[in-house]
């Protein structure tokens, strides 16, 4: 197993946007959207986050915490984003040490419980995240599964 570097965006503010182009090209998203984002948490106007892994200068995972991650349940907030573990870097934990970054990060600064939306199953549950409801995703046909972690 190699020696990633776990990192959040205020850690290496150089690589905003490296890490925005990273993110749109897995979900589609606007390179501006993830932008917008990524300046606000580095200029403190919000602590919800962006965590990466990075391979060398090589970003291989990541996910960001956003107010709402494009669904119904607006009350339920904030929402865990743009999980991403690049193919060949699958299985080997990064995507769920990520998560407990963010969940530990969250807590520390009084921001319990936060959400996800997704469509696996199993998992979640393996890094203490519970099913919470069905939300409806905008412009999704049918509705998708919601977690919860506390």
């Amino acid at each position: 197993m190699s020696d990633y570097r776990y990192v959040n965006l205020r850690q290496m503010p150089e690589i905003k946007e490296t890490a925005a182009n990273w993110f749109h090209e897995k979900w589609g998203v606007p390179t501006e959207a993830y932008l917008e984002c990524m300046d606000a948490y580095l200029a403190k106007e919000t602590e919800y986050g962006w965590y990466l892994c990075l391979d060398g200068e090589k970003i291989v995972g990541g996910m960001g915490v956003i107010e709402n991650d494009f669904h119904d349940r607006k009350d339920l907030a904030p929402n865990v984003c743009a999980v991403y573990t690049e193919e060949d870097y699958r299985c080997q934990g990064i995507s769920g040490k990520l998560l407990n970054m963010v969940v530990d990060d969250m807590k520390s600064k009084g921001i319990t419980p936060i959400y996800l939306v997704t469509d696996h199953v199993g998992f979640y549950e393996r890094y203490g995240w519970e099913f919470f409801c069905m939300a409806q995703g905008d412009g999704e046909p049918e509705p998708t599964r919601l977690y919860i972690h506390r």
